[in-house]
C-alpha cells in the first residue's frame, strides 16, 4: 500500500519534469472545455493509455514496442487534424463528410451527440496524448518497473502504475485549470476568443511537427533534469526503511527497488553518486543487527573456482556475498576491495562468494564469465545466477551489492553500491572477532586499482550511464527517428548537447544494443567526466571488429583509456566493458568533450556508455 502512495506522489512530481513539456500543449488546448465532459475524460484517457502500455512493456509483451510506435504515428495524425480544425474552422466543412464529423467532435461545436460525443472525443484525445507521453523515469517510476521486470507484472504493478498515472493526471488537471482561468481572463479583457482558439491550433500543429521530427527530444536534452529527483530518492530510501521486515521469521532483509533511470524497466546499478542505504542506519561500530539468515545457493546454474557451496558448509565462517555482473563499471570498481578482503582475512575465516547475476544476454555465457574471472584476477568462489534465483532469494535489486554473514549463518550487514569500504571492512573484523578470530586493526591499507577498476572521479562526473538499445535508451539526438529492429541510416546533428548521443551511418537498433550494420558507422557522445567506457561485443560470429576513437575531433593522445592506443585505434575482441577515455584529471582539465567512435568493420554490438 505504501508503494502505491509513493507512486502517486511520483506522478504528481511529473509536472515539474521537462519531459511533461511536449504534452502540455495538447492538454492546454482543451482547457476551455468543461471539466466533467472535456478535461476529465482527456486526463482519464491519458492515464489509462500510459499505464496500459507501460505495464505491457514491463511484462515483455512481444510487439509492445511496435504497438507503441504505430500508436504514436496515429496519435500524431489525430492531433494534426485537431490542430487544423482549431486553426482553420472553415477547413472542417470542406473535408469529406466522415472527416467533417470527426473534426466537429474535436472542436465540440456542432456535435449532435451532445455531452456524450464530447466525452468520447475527449477520451480519444486523452488516449492519443498518452501514446505521446514518455515521462522521465525517475527513482519512483523506476522502482515500479524494476519490480515488474524482475518479479513479474502483478496487481501491485498495475495498481502502482495506475496511482502514478492518477498523480500525473492530478497535476495536469491543475495546469488545465490554470489555463482555463487565463483564457477566460483574456477573453473578457480582450474579446479575442477566436484568436486564442487559432493560436491554440497553431501551437498544437507546431508541437505535432516537433514530436514527429524529433525536435522535442533534442530541445529537452538541453534542459536540466527533474528538480524533484533528490526528493524521490529520499522517498524511496524512506520506503526501504519502512518496509524492512524484522529478523524473525524472514530469511533476508527486504530492500527497496530503486532505479536511476529507465525508458523501460531495468535492474539497478548503483553508482558512487547514489547514497547507499542500510535497513537500520546503524554504524557497523555498534552492535550489528541480525537482518535474516543466509539463503541457500541452490539456484546457481554452475560454480566457478569452487565446488557448490551451501549455508551448512559455510557455518563457522564469516561470509561476504557479492552480487555483481562483469560488464558493470560500478561492480568492477568494487572488485579490488573484495579481492583484498578475500586474501587478507582468508586465514582468519573469511570467505568471499561472488554471485554473478547477468544483465545482458552475453553475460549468461559461462565461457564469457570464466574468461572475465581470469582477466580480472578473481580466485574466490563465484556462483552463476543466470536465472536470478539467488538474487530473488536474497530479495536483492542492486548491482553491486554485498551482504556480510556471521559464523552462525545470520545476515548482519549489507551495502548497496560503491563506497563505504571502511565500514564494511570494520563489520568483517567485528564478525571475525565475535567468532574468536581477532585481526590486526592496523592491517588495512589503501587498496590500489588501475584501469576500469580505479575509483571514479565522483566530484567531476557530470554524465551518467546511457543505454543504446531502444528498451532503455534515452538522450538520442540524431535527426532521424530510431527504427526498432531494422537497419537504417542515421546522421550526426550539427550541435550535440551535453549528455546526448547520436548515430552516424547504418545501424540496427535492437532492444538491448545497437548493432553496426555497415563499416564506418559511428557513435558520438557529448560527455563530462574523467573516464568514458563502452560495453561492446564483437560480431555475431565472434570476428573481431576494429575501431578508432576521437575526442573533440582529434586522437586521444595521453587521454586514451586502457583498451585503446594513443592514436585512438582499438579492437573489439570479446563481449565486455572497454575503457576508452582516461583523462589526466588535473585541475580544470575535465570539461565538456565530444567523444566519437568509428567502427571499421560491421557487426559490433554497442550496449551502454558509463563514466567515472
Amino acid at each position: 500500500m505504501l508503494l502505491i502512495v509513493v507512486a502517486f506522489i511520483g506522478g504528481v512530481f511529473t509536472v515539474l519534469s521537462p519531459c511533461i513539456v511536449p504534452v502540455v500543449p495538447f492538454v492546454f488546448a482543451r482547457s476551455d472545455q468543461p471539466f466533467v465532459t472535456g478535461r476529465l475524460p482527456l486526463l482519464i484517457g491519458l492515464g489509462t493509455t500510459f499505464a496500459l502500455l507501460t505495464g505491457l512493456g514491463a511484462a515483455g509483451l512481444n510487439g509492445a514496442a511496435q504497438l507503441s510506435e504505430y500508436g504514436r504515428d496515429l496519435a500524431l495524425a489525430l492531433f494534426a487534424v485537431f490542430g487544423a480544425a482549431l486553426l482553420f474552422p472553415t477547413l472542417a466543412t470542406r473535408l469529406a463528410q466522415p472527416l467533417t464529423r470527426l473534426a466537429d467532435r474535436f472542436v465540440a461545436r456542432s456535435n449532435p451527440q451532445g455531452a456524450v460525443g464530447q466525452v468520447g472525443s475527449a477520451l480519444l484525445l486523452g488516449a492519443a496524448t498518452g501514446l505521446l507521453w514518455a515521462p522521465c523515469a525517475g527513482p519512483i517510476l523506476g522502482l515500479i518497473l524494476t519490480g515488474a521486470v524482475r518479479y513479474g507484472v502483478t496487481w501491485q504493478t498495475w495498481a502502482s502504475l495506475g496511482a502514478y498515472a492518477v498523480g500525473a493526471a492530478c497535476s495536469l488537471a491543475v495546469v488545465a485549470g490554470l489555463g482555463k482561468r487565463a483564457m477566460d481572463a483574456l477573453k473578457r479583457s480582450l474579446g479575442a476568443g477566436e484568436h486564442l482558439r487559432r493560436a491554440l491550433g497553431a501551437l498544437v500543429l507546431v508541437t505535432v511537427g516537433a514530436i514527429a521530427t524529433g525536435v522535442d527530444t533534442r530541445v529537452l536534452a538541453h534542459l536540466p533534469g527533474s528538480p524533484t529527483e533528490s526528493l524521490e530518492n529520499r522517498l524511496t530510501r524512506q520506503l526501504s526503511a519502512k518496509t524492512t521486515v524484522p529478523a524473525a521469521p524472514v530469511t533476508v532483509p527486504t530492500v527497496v527497488r530503486q532505479a536511476r533511470q529507465a525508458a523501460a524497466a531495468h535492474i539497478v546499478r548503483v553508482s558512487a553518486s547514489v547514497p547507499a542505504a542500510t535497513a537500520t542506519g546503524e554504524s557497523p561500530a555498534a552492535a550489528l543487527p541480525v537482518e535474516g539468515t543466509l539463503p541457500a545457493f541452490d539456484g546457481a546454474s554452475t560454480w566457478l573456482n569452487s565446488t557448490p557451496l551451501t549455508p551448512q558448509a559455510l557455518r563457522g565462517k564469516v561470509v561476504v556475498v557479492n552480487f555483481w555482473t562483469y560488464s558493470c563499471i560500478n561492480c568492477l570498481r568494487t572488485l579490488p576491495y573484495l579481492k583484498t578482503w578475500a586474501q587478507r582475512y582468508q586465514d582468519a575465516g573469511l570467505v568471499v562468494v561472488g554471485v554473478h547475476t547477468p544483465e545482458f544476454a552475453f553475460e549468461h555465457n559461462v565461457g564469457n564469465v570464466k574468461r572475465a574471472l581470469g582477466e580480472l584476477g578473481i580466485r574466490y568462489p563465484v556462483a552463476l545466477d543466470n536465472d536470478y534465483r539467488i538474487w530473488n532469494a536474497f530479495g536483492n535489486s542492486y548491482w553491486p551489492a554485498f551482504y556480510i554473514v556471521d559464523a552462525q549463518g545470520r545476515v548482519r550487514y549489507h551495502h548497496f553500491g560503491e563506497g563505504g569500504y571502511g565500514q564494511a571492512e570494520q563489520a568483517i573484523r567485528q564478525l571475525l572477532a565475535e567468532n574468536g578470530r581477532a585481526t590486526d586493526a592496523h592491517a588495512s591499507h589503501v587498496v590500489q586499482a588501475g584501469g576500469a577498476q580505479a575509483p571514479a572521479d565522483a566530484a567531476d562526473t557530470g554524465s551518467g550511464e546511457t543505454y543504446l538499445g531502444y528498451r532503455e535508451g534515452r538522450g538520442f539526438a540524431s535527426p532521424q527517428r530510431p527504427q526498432p529492429d531494422a537497419a537504417a541510416s542515421y546522421t550526426l546533428p550539427a550541435d550535440l548537447p551535453l549528455n546526448a548521443w547520436a548515430l552516424d551511418g547504418r545501424w540496427n537498433i535492437g532492444a538491448e544494443s545497437a548493432v553496426v550494420a555497415a563499416p564506418q558507422a559511428g557513435v558520438a557522445y557529448r560527455f563530462h567526466a574523467r573516464d568514458l567506457h563502452l560495453v561492446l561485443a564483437p560480431s555475431a560470429d565472434g570476428k573481431p571488429v576494429r575501431f578508432r576513437i576521437t575526442i573533440d575531433g582529434a586522437g586521444p593522445g595521453a587521454s586514451h583509456g586502457a583498451d585503446v592506443a594513443a592514436d585512438g585505434t582499438g579492437v573489439v575482441t570479446s563481449a565486455r566493458l572497454y575503457q576508452l577515455v582516461r583523462q589526466s584529471g588535473a585541475l580544470g582539465a575535465i570539461g565538456d568533450r565530444t567523444f566519437e567512435i568509428r567502427f571499421l568493420d560491421a557487426g559490433a554490438k554497442v550496449y551502454t556508455f558509463t563514466f567515472g
